[in-house]
């Protein structure tokens, strides 16, 4: 038997666009929540956050440095407290609620539609649906729209220069406590690193690194640093030039919508409503697909119920995209005003980030030098006034925090007491084999890829039985998210053990090797296979999916094809 690690396929651009659909949205509602919170001194807030924001960024950095096979709360704390560790992946989870329920509701601000809040509903509802075919690059929408995005505001930027003159930059007022207030307000949009560093174990290696000594620092480091740059130094320049509009009100939802209007006109300002309105929708995806691989995670962890992680057949688990859709529609059933709802979204990812910076900080045995090992510290100090400073003040963000918390828990517990009770019942279990690599290289070999018990399978049992060919059928199971174990777990995977043993029960004495994978790419997967067993044949089968799945899965067989080595025959059977 041979099981297949995942692979290493995400590049820092693709990373970026992630982090970006987060970080970069934030410019959308930032700038309005501030100036609704503090007027015309809150240039000096922006400023406060965008240095915030470059902080987290900098230990993020670091964190993916100590952390190559998965460095987001959960899986860095879990070896050393899993319950602490599963605080932290619900304090993420609820970010995540609020962050699909607050981008969708600005979207439809920025577009202007009317009744924002049932059309933020209805989109949450339709990205569930489109999450059943489990799209594989939920990045792929911000790396799209990031270009525009950056275009649009620095169009806006160059357009206002003449008048940063007329710059209304009135001092904070009200003392430390009402400006601490103000501040800790707008503590918005910071979850996209906790995204990133949970997809270390994933990133493409750096350079000279191996999967015995992985390393992905520079990868984390190009992914993080140029989107960290952009947000902060043209959110802050946003806010100088919203200091620059005389009598400035009531724009909390739309502020950039408003400037581009003020500064260019009625035309430009319905250029950035569609740009602004795509990335927002982006992030909600993006969010939603954060919530799904977060449940699943935990539920292979035993930290939630199995049922969590039964996959669709699009390799989608589907109790946690119920979950990830309908929470956030209640949130907006609930709650519709921006400002509350930046509340409720910041003591999630405040009290994620916290936990994090806090274990590694204090996680001697990975070797942090004192500068980073104090400068964390700090940070962690920071956080944790920021997130007692919104439980304290903010008590709908406490109660929704609390109501987050204690449901995962219960859930949790009971899951843990059934999964007890169940391993007490059960007097044999399938032993977990043993991952090795292939030691040999067959001269003449057959790779068929099968999705189940199919016709396919048996051709290529025949056409190995013909040419005696070892015959290698790899199962890959698909997963339409990017949190994986590091090792798939054929036992757990009944159809598998259904494919491999009628494969041994009609080989008759034909040598067959079995292949185990889980992947969300699985045209890379048999590529990778094809090549590293130096098979003379690839055996597919021709997909009977419709057009709408073609669309949005892609189509395995054309993918393969096109990167396909010349020395290797492909076969497509049916």
């Amino acid at each position: 038997m041979v099981l297949i690690k995942r692979p290493r396929n995400v590049s820092s651009s693709r990373a970026a666009a992630i982090l970006y659909g987060d970080w970069g949205t934030s410019k959308a509602y930032v700038t309005g929540i501030a100036f609704a919170l503090a007027g015309y001194s809150s240039f000096y807030l922006i400023l406060a956050m965008a240095l915030l924001t470059t902080l987290v960024g900098i230990n993020y950095i670091w964190i993916c440095k100590y952390y190559p096979d998965g460095g987001g709360v959960y899986s860095s704390v879990r070896n050393r407290s899993r319950t602490l560790a599963v605080i932290g992946a619900l304090l993420l989870m609820a970010d995540y609620t609020v962050t699909a329920s607050l981008s969708s509701l600005d979207a439809f601000h920025y577009l202007e539609f009317p009744n924002p809040h049932w059309w933020a509903i209805g989109s949450l509802a339709l990205l569930g649906v489109v999450n059943i075919f489990g799209p594989r690059h939920s990045g792929g929408l911000a790396i799209f729209l990031a270009v525009p995005t950056v275009l649009v505001v620095a169009v806006l930027l160059g357009a206002s220069l003449p008048h940063l003159s007329g710059a209304q930059l009135l001092p904070l007022s009200g003392g430390f406590l009402n400006n601490w207030l103000n501040f800790v307000g707008i503590v918005l949009a910071l979850s996209g690193v906790e995204a990133i560093a949970n997809m270390t174990g994933v990133m493409k290696l750096d350079p000279g690194s191996t999967e015995e000594n992985p390393s992905v620092h520079k990868t984390a480091r190009n992914a993080i640093l140029p989107v960290l740059i952009e947000v902060t130094v043209f959110t802050t320049a946003l806010g100088l030039i919203m200091h620059a509009v005389p009598n400035l009100s009531d724009h909390t939802e739309d502020m950039i919508r408003f400037l581009g209007e003020y500064y260019i006109g009625e035309g430009f300002a319905n250029v950035v409503s569609i740009v602004f309105g795509l990335l927002l929708l982006s992030a909600c995806n993006t969010a939603i697909v954060g919530m799904i691989a977060v449940f699943y995670m935990m539920s292979r962890d035993g930290e939630m119920p199995q049922a969590f992680s039964r996959l669709n057949k699009y390799g989608v688990p589907w109790i946690p995209l119920l979950l990830a859709t309908i929470i956030p529609i209640l949130v907006l059933l609930f709650e519709r005003d921006l400002t509350r709802l930046a509340a409720l979204y910041a003591i999630g990812v405040v009290g994620a980030i916290t936990i994090n910076l806090g274990a590694t900080a204090t996680n001697f045995q990975l070797g942090l030098s004192p500068l980073e090992r104090g400068v964390m510290l700090g940070t962690f100090g920071l956080m944790a006034f920021i997130e007692a400073t919104i439980a304290y003040e903010k008590r709908n963000a406490l109660i929704f925090a609390v109501i987050m918390l204690t449901t995962g828990l219960v859930i949790r517990y009971g899951a843990k007491t059934y999964e007890r009770k169940r391993q007490m019942a059960v007097s044999e279990r399938i032993p977990t084999p043993t991952p090795h690599l292939v030691s040999t290289r067959p001269v003449t070999s057959i790779l068929v890829a099968v999705r189940g018990v199919t016709d396919t399978l048996r051709f290529a049992i025949e056409e190995a039985k013909l040419r005696q060919a070892t015959l290698y059928v790899l199962f890959i199971r698909e997963i339409a998210i990017s949190l994986l174990p590091s090792v798939a777990k054929l036992p757990d995977d009944k159809e598998a053990q259904e494919v491999f043993s009628t494969a041994k029960a009609l080989s008759n004495g034909l040598k067959v090797i079995p292949v185990y994978a889980v992947s969300n790419s699985p045209a890379e997967v048999i590529l990778d296979e094809a090549a590293t067993l130096g098979v003379d044949y690839l055996i597919l089968g021709s997909s009977t999916r419709n057009a709408l799945v073609k669309l949005l899965k892609g189509n395995v067989i054309e993918e393969v094809a096109k990167q396909l080595p010349e020395e290797i025959k492909l076969i497509i059977y049916g």
